[in-house]
């Protein structure tokens, strides 16, 4: 077996940015205008455009984290190994149970566009971490046996979802205003905190003034 190389990795981390650089730019409200400014059709679809792309562009990467030389650093046994896949399980189940509170046509970006404003949908999920998905990835990303270029890679992916949920939620400031700041303040971002935790009602209330807040957005760009 080959020894890996600073030079292997910093190849795969450099591929891992550059995908995560082009996935931030291609998500961004800049580039979505731009592209309905000059290429009206596929604004049309720019969702189902958006998601061909971004599974393109992760193929590289992926394909060269397991390609590479690699040192094991750890490998989950017996008590450790069973709490670990039951962790991950846990949080693949909870990912495909949360998909019942989206649309899958418009996340997937097969259903036809339409004019709706958007809605602030806070599903018992979101009630805990304010990132649900990304923190159900952590989860199984951090409980898999591990490798240096995995490791390379799940370093690079834990930095990235903080980061994007940052710059994610600066739109979703500005979309839903007073209701999703409060959000902020009440649910953690990432990782369950004591205290910081919604119940039915006290989604349903933020939901209902973020709509309060689209109207009158909307209202204020009527000519």
């Amino acid at each position: 077996m080959n020894t890996p190389t600073f030079f292997d990795h910093a190849v795969l981390a450099l591929l891992w940015l550059g995908y995560f650089a082009a996935h931030s730019l291609l998500a961004s409200l800049r580039v979505k205008t731009w592209v309905a400014q000059h290429w009206p059709t596929i604004s049309r679809r720019y969702r189902l455009w958006f998601n061909v792309v971004a599974v393109a562009l992760i193929l590289p990467p992926a394909i060269v984290m397991h390609t590479i030389p690699t040192a094991s650093l750890w490998t989950w046994t017996n008590g450790a190994a069973v709490a670990a896949n039951g962790l991950a399980l846990a949080a693949l189940a909870a990912f495909f149970w949360s998909l019942r509170f989206y649309n899958s046509g418009e996340f997937l970006g097969t259903a036809p566009p339409t004019n709706q404003p958007a809605r602030f949908v806070l599903s018992p999920l979101h009630g805990v971490v304010r990132h649900p998905w990304y923190s159900l990835a952590l989860i199984i990303i951090w409980t898999r046996d591990m490798n240096s270029a995995f490791c390379v890679s799940a370093l690079l992916f834990t930095l990235y979802f903080y980061v994007g949920s940052i710059w994610e939620e600066r739109k979703l400031c500005i979309e839903f205003g007073a209701a999703y700041r409060e959000y902020q303040s009440r649910v953690a971002r990432l990782i369950p905190w004591p205290g910081k935790i919604l119940n039915a009602a006290e989604r349903q209330t933020l939901e209902e003034s973020a709509v309060v807040h689209v109207a009158q957005q909307s209202a204020r760009r009527q000519p």
